[in-house]
C-alpha cells in the first residue's frame, strides 16, 4: 500500500501500482493509456474516446458528470481517477467512500506537466511520463508567438468565453495570445454582443467542443463583429495532456494570425 497526496491535498491509500484503474477525465485517460497503462484500465466515461483502437475495450461506466456507482464498484477498482473541473465534488464523494479517489487540478500548462508528472508517480510510469513532458516541451518551445488580441468561446445561448485560470487560457497565452476575457469575472463568462465589441479582438476562435461551432456561427458573429477574424479551431488540440503532443504540429499549421 502507499499513501498519496492529490492535488487538492487529499491523502489516501492505495495498492500501489494499482493494477485496476477507472479514469472519469477523457484527457487523463488519453494520457494513462499513452503512458503504457491500457491493460490497467478498467473503466472510463463515454467521452474518453481516445486513443481510437485502445479505449473501445473498456467499459463505459457513465459520463463525466454523472456515474453508474454500482457499475464502478462492480469493476473492483482499486483507484479513481478524477478531475477537479471535469468532475463534480459530489462524484468524488460518492466514490470515496468505496475506493481510493485521486483528484487532479489542471489550470495552466505547467499544471498539464505536474498531472502528467503525478499521474507517473501514481501508476509506476514515471520514466515514461518524463519522457512525454519532455518531448512536449520540445515541440512548444519551436512554435511561434503571436501578438494579437485572442478570445476562445466553448458555448452558445449564451456566448460562453474561456476566462482566467483555465488551461485554455494559459495556452493561449503560450501562443503569444492575449485574452481580454480574463478581466471578466469566472473561470468561463458569459459575453454577449456588447462585450464581444469592446474587446476589440484581433481573432475569435470558435472551438468545436464542448459546443459544435460551425460554419454558420462564423456568420453569425461576423455580424457582431465584423473587424474580428472569426475561425473554427479543434477544441480538442486544447486538451492537456496526451493531447499536448499533437497539437505543436496543429498550431504550426492552422495558427496563421
Amino acid at each position: 500500500m502507499k499513501q498519496i497526496v492529490d492535488a487538492l491535498g487529499r491523502e489516501a491509500m492505495y495498492p500501489f501500482p494499482p493494477q485496476r484503474i477507472i479514469c472519469l477525465c477523457p484527457a487523463i485517460t488519453e494520457t494513462l493509456i499513452e503512458l503504457g497503462l491500457a491493460e490497467q484500465i478498467v473503466g472510463r466515461t463515454k467521452y474518453c474516446l481516445y486513443p481510437k483502437g485502445q479505449v473501445e475495450h473498456i467499459p463505459v461506466v457513465g459520463g463525466t458528470k454523472q456515474v453508474d456507482v454500482d457499475k464502478i464498484l462492480a469493476l473492483k477498482p482499486e483507484l479513481i481517477i478524477t478531475e477537479k473541473e471535469d468532475n463534480s465534488k459530489e462524484i468524488v464523494e460518492l466514490l470515496e467512500v468505496h475506493v481510493p479517489v485521486y483528484v487532479a487540478q489542471v489550470e495552466s500548462v505547467q499544471g498539464a506537466y505536474k498531472m502528467i508528472e503525478d499521474m507517473g508517480s501514481l501508476t509506476n510510469r514515471k520514466t515514461e511520463a518524463q519522457s512525454m513532458i519532455e518531448s512536449i516541451k520540445e515541440e512548444f518551445s519551436k512554435l511561434p508567438r503571436h501578438q494579437a488580441r485572442a478570445g476562445y468561446l466553448i458555448w452558445r445561448k449564451p456566448y460562453m468565453a474561456v476566462g482566467a485560470t483555465t488551461y485554455i487560457n494559459d495556452l493561449l497565452g503560450h501562443l503569444g495570445f492575449t485574452n481580454p476575457f480574463t478581466e471578466l469575472a469566472g473561470r468561463y463568462p458569459a459575453v454577449d454582443g456588447e462585450a464581444l465589441r469592446a474587446a476589440k479582438l484581433d481573432v475569435l476562435f470558435l472551438a468545436s467542443e464542448p459546443f459544435p461551432f460551425q460554419e454558420k456561427h462564423v456568420k453569425e458573429l461576423q455580424e457582431i463583429i465584423p473587424d474580428t477574424k472569426i475561425e473554427l479551431i479543434d477544441g480538442e488540440m486544447f486538451w492537456y495532456g496526451a493531447k499536448m503532443r499533437q497539437a505543436p504540429t496543429y498550431f504550426q499549421h492552422y495558427f496563421t494570425v
